[in-house]
């Protein structure tokens, strides 16, 4: 089950995950991870082939949707713990951003009201296989090379550009995020 929220952020009822992910979609809680580590590298994860929703695609180091009355921070560290297996040495909030992004693979729709989350890790991911094909630490300039060859999350980019400038503060300037 997902948490329905208005514009504002408001709880406003509950419904099944694929139900608000259903054209035109229903605006739902989640929240949206990035992780770096300490060159200041962005960990982006390849979704597994076995995902419903955007299989085999790049996308940011961890997504997902908390649990009714879960609070997102709360998930967002969950979930960095279950789908790659460690917990980031520092997590903080950076921000929200709504929006809605069909996609038209599955035909399914992100309406989003989403957390974002910044923080680091000490320790090598170990993904669940279940959730995450493969990974890799990226700087700025090989995620752009990787965008212009490789396919990449609907939401993706807009959530990297909501949470820029929170890492660009911890991977610092010579990071050049």
């Amino acid at each position: 089950m997902l948490e329905l929220v208005d514009e504002s952020g408001t709880t406003i009822g509950s419904a099944e995950k694929l139900a608000a992910h259903r054209a035109p979609g229903q605006l739902h809680r989640a929240f949206s991870v990035f992780l770096l580590d300490d060159r200041g590298r962005l960990l982006l994860q390849r979704r597994a082939l076995s995902k419903y929703h955007s299989p085999g695609v790049w996308s940011n180091s961890c997504c997902g949707h908390p649990y009714p009355g879960e609070p997102p921070f709360v998930a967002a560290a969950r979930r960095v713990g279950e789908e790659l297996g460690v917990a980031p040495a520092l997590l903080g909030e950076a921000g929200t951003v709504t929006y809605t992004h069909p996609d038209p693979e599955s035909g399914l729709v992100e309406r989003e009201f989403n957390h974002l989350f910044v923080g680091s890790l000490a320790t090598a991911p170990r993904p669940a296989p279940e959730e995450i094909a493969e990974t890799s630490f990226v700087t700025s300039g090989e995620l752009t090379k990787r965008e212009a060859a490789e396919p990449f999350s609907v939401w993706f980019r807009t959530v990297l550009e909501a949470a820029l400038p929170t890492i660009r503060e911890l991977a610092g300037p010579a990071a050049d995020w």
